[in-house]
């Protein structure tokens, strides 16, 4: 599991989000920001792993955000039956390639998200990796390992991460695509939209769960 900083006189270490795609770095970026314990930005990576790697390493390359604490976000695929756009996944692992990555503080963020979104539903579990969008008997197969959703680059943004160095780190997607709501279907367009609309109201659970990685332990 990542190691968490210690409270510094300092101030809160950074904390750098990332994405994928233009519309969720819009999303993002047009939600509350008020309330950050320490400097934030939203990284826009590109589509898939190996861009998610590229970026992250060349943003955490950088001052201010070489110690940040990472989150990857945006939007996913459900895996589990009865799952809905606008559903959010909070990741307690992610899987990939390269390995298993223990995301820190999981329960902190449900709580976070539940206190910023209420009546939103949120699943926590495993959240795989996939080099390709995932449809029909894939998304049955991964289901039977255990992931609960399945994006590009969550789980190479949080490797990548902790390559750089110790630090929390975290995932969380919002459902776009389930399996009774996959993307080729119609009602498409207004799962995007439920599914934007969540995303541009998480930024108050993560300044909170950032917050919380300061505070003393008892």
């Amino acid at each position: 599991m990542a190691e968490e900083p210690a409270p510094s006189s300092a101030g809160a270490p950074p904390l750098l989000i990332a994405c994928a795609l233009g519309i969720e770095q819009l999303a993002l970026r047009s939600g509350e920001r008020g309330g950050a314990p320490g400097p934030f930005t939203v990284v826009r990576t590109g589509m898939g792993p190996d861009r998610a790697r590229r970026a992250v390493s060349r943003a955490l390359d950088r001052e201010p955000w070489r110690d940040a604490v990472v989150i990857a976000s945006g939007f996913c695929a459900g895996l589990a039956p009865g799952m809905h756009p606008g559903d959010l996944i909070v990741a307690d692992e992610t899987r990939g390639p390269d390995g298993t990555t223990a995301c820190t503080g999981a329960e902190l963020l449900v709580k976070a998200l539940a206190r910023a979104l209420p009546g939103s539903t949120v699943h926590t579990g495993p959240l795989t990796g996939s080099g390709h969008v995932v449809r029909g008997h894939e998304r049955a197969e991964l289901r039977a390992t255990g992931a609960i959703a399945v994006d590009m680059e969550s789980a190479a943004t949080l490797g990548t991460a902790l390559a750089a160095g110790p630090r929390p780190v975290a995932a969380v997607r919002v459902v776009v695509d389930a399996p009774e709501h996959e993307l080729v279907r119609i009602g498409t367009v207004r799962g995007g939209i439920s599914a934007f609309r969540v995303l541009r109201a998480v930024l108050p659970a993560f300044f909170e769960w950032h917050r919380s990685l300061l505070l003393p332990r008892r």
